[in-house]
């Protein structure tokens, strides 16, 4: 059973096309099985409304940044709005500002 599915807005798309094929799968991979469980080690609340689908693989560390939309009562979704190689251990304020900015901007076009 899926707990939800995950949506990959256009600069989530743009970056995994920017990966290598491998890193690429892992990323994928991870997404897919956080879907399967509750794993804070595959996705797990930053700030706010911001999420992040997380991936280790070698010796990166790959975020996507992502939120709940729920207003679809039979599906909720989590939509991937961005990702980076994460080089320190805490994620960047810019990063969750601009995934927030994102998200803003998705639920205004809904209305």
């Amino acid at each position: 059973m899926n707990y939800f599915s995950v949506n990959y807005l256009e600069g989530a798309i743009e970056f995994l096309k920017s990966l290598e094929s491998k890193t690429k799968e892992e990323v994928l991979s991870n997404a897919q099985k956080a879907t399967l469980t509750n794993d804070p080690k595959l996705f797990k609340k930053l700030d706010g409304d911001i999420w992040e689908l997380r991936t280790n693989h070698n010796g990166l560390q790959i975020r996507l940044l992502a939120f709940w939309d729920k207003t679809d009562f039979r599906n909720t979704l989590v939509v991937a709005t961005h990702g980076f190689v994460k080089k320190k251990s805490k994620v960047d304020r810019s990063q969750i500002e601009k995934a927030e900015k994102i998200r803003n901007q998705y639920f205004g076009n809904l209305t």
